[in-house]
């Protein structure tokens, strides 16, 4: 018998400064939308942010930035996404005048790297690697 808990992941908790500009700023970029949640959260809890339906969460808390913390509790949030999305989300951000680095090839994937407004570290990532590699061609 298998004792091991399947795990997922349910949500990331960010504090920003704002949670309406998080919000629309998190739209904007990665097309997360509010999802219902409990009518206690609405003053003083979170914002539930997700692209997906629910399945993967972002939790939006008015706070401090952790980029401006000397010491994180994580490094970096990574989104998984197609060769085609990775190659039409760099396009689009760095249309935009926004700094983006790279790509950077990873042997088996491409990334992009970023911040959101407040600091944040984020990182968008294919593992469509010969895809990607066409996309990076474009990008360079």
């Amino acid at each position: 018998m298998n004792s091991r808990i399947v795990m997922r992941w349910d949500h990331i908790e960010l504090l920003v400064p704002d949670r309406a500009a998080a919000l629309a700023w998190y739209r904007e970029w990665f097309d997360f939308v509010p999802i219902p949640q409990p009518d206690e959260w609405a003053k003083n809890g979170p914002i539930m942010v997700s692209p997906d339906g629910g399945d993967t969460k972002l939790a939006l808390f008015t706070g401090e930035p952790q980029a401006a913390a000397e010491e994180r509790g994580w490094r970096r949030v990574a989104f998984r996404v197609t060769a085609g999305e990775f190659a039409a989300f760099a396009r689009r951000y760095r249309a935009s005048g926004q700094t983006l680095q790279g790509p950077v090839d990873h042997q088996t994937a491409w990334s992009v790297y970023l911040s959101d407004p407040w600091g944040n570290a984020l990182e968008v990532t294919t593992y469509d690697y010969a895809a990607g590699a066409l996309t990076v061609s474009e990008l360079s």
